[in-house]
Order: C-alpha cells, then structure tokens, then sequence
C-alpha cells in the first residue's frame, strides 16, 4: 500500500504545502479576492467559515480519504510561499491502488490567467503519476460548469461518465457529477501540454 502523507510542491509560480490553521487569515483574503463563495458552482467557504472548512480538511486527512494542500504564489525574493491565493486536494483517495482524485479546488480571483492553475496540476499530477505511482487520476466537476469541465478537459483528461443526482449542493438542489480521468500512459502527454503552457505564460506568447 503506497502511504500519501503530506508534502510540499514547489512549482514555476505556485507553491503547494500542506494546509494549517497558521494559513487561515490568508485563505480569508484570497476568498474576499472576487467574493468565491457566492459562486453557485463551485464551494468556497465564506470568511466566517473558513476555520470549520480547515477543520474539515484535516479531519479527512486524519481518516487517510484526503490530503489537503493551501496553494500560495511564488516570492521571487525568497523562493518560498508568498501570498496565499487558494486550496486545492488530493480527495477520495484509495492508497491500496493507488488512485486519487484532484479536487475541492479554488483560487483567488486575481491570481486567474496568471499560470498559477496548471502550474498547480502540473505538480499534482507529476507527483501522483511519478511518485507515489498512480495508474489513474480523477477530476469531478458540475455537469453544469462548462468552464471547469472545458479546463479539466484541456488538461488532457478524458470523460468517463456522468454520475446523475449524484450529490446535493449548499442550496440542496441535485448536482450531476461529470467524472473524468487521466491515465498512467496519458500522463507523459498531459505534462508536456502543461509545460508547454506554463512557458507560453512565461514568455508572454499567446
């Protein structure tokens, strides 16, 4: 059984570590950034409940099912983590195969377009593909979140089915999930259209 314990991934523009209560003010300011919690598709916790939301994260990785991340830009002077722009998970985790899901991901309005986002699933996904030695990796999104299904798409990923009344959402309303994955031999694909993007956003190429 491959053991999924808590780590630090540094990328281009992004650095992931694992999420603490110390990051709580940070993730209050990145959610205020554009107001994420009234996103009807997505789930962002509000300012006041940001602390119960991180309560909620560690206690699933506590039960092994998740290992919760807080993602924070780059600071050139140091090399380290500066401004926190979000969270982002590996969920559902089955570390008997080992199969994991990216998900429960959200970043500051602000930081959008700026190559944080697939610098984020580059790390991701070379770490659960080079690592700890996935043979898949799962997306799930909103049958009705064209924009997330598009990107998770972009990335590589195929379509595997759409899970009907699947879950309820805050306003009790039922979510059809569209599930995707990107498999072991998909993978040394999915990293070059990554990289090739991250450089595009380095360069300033469109």
């Amino acid at each position: 059984m491959t053991s999924i314990e808590p780590i630090t991934l540094t990328g281009q523009y992004v650095v992931l570590e694992p999420l603490s209560h110390a990051h709580h003010d940070g993730l209050v300011d990145a959610a205020r950034d554009g107001e994420l919690w009234k996103l009807w598709y997505t789930s962002v916790p509000t300012p006041e409940g940001m602390a119960a939301e991180i309560d909620r994260r560690l206690g699933l990785q506590e039960q092994g099912s998740m290992l919760p991340f807080t993602t924070s830009l780059i600071d050139p002077a140091t090399g380290g983590p500066g401004r926190v722009i979000g969270m982002t998970t590996y969920m559902n985790i089955d570390a008997a195969t080992p199969r994991v899901e990216i998900g429960s991901t959200w970043n500051a309005a602000s930081s959008h377009g700026s190559g944080s986002n697939p610098d984020s699933k580059l790390q991701l996904l070379r770490h659960a593909f080079e690592t700890l030695g996935c043979p898949a990796v799962e997306f799930r999104t909103h049958w009705l979140n064209h924009q997330s299904r598009e990107a998770i798409a972009r990335l590589g990923a195929k379509q595997d089915g759409v899970l009907r009344n699947h879950s309820r959402t805050a306003d009790g309303t039922l979510r059809d999930t569209v599930v995707f994955s990107i498999l072991e031999h998909e993978w040394p694909m999915v990293r070059t259209g990554l990289e090739f993007r991250l450089a595009k956003q380095r360069y300033g190429v469109e």
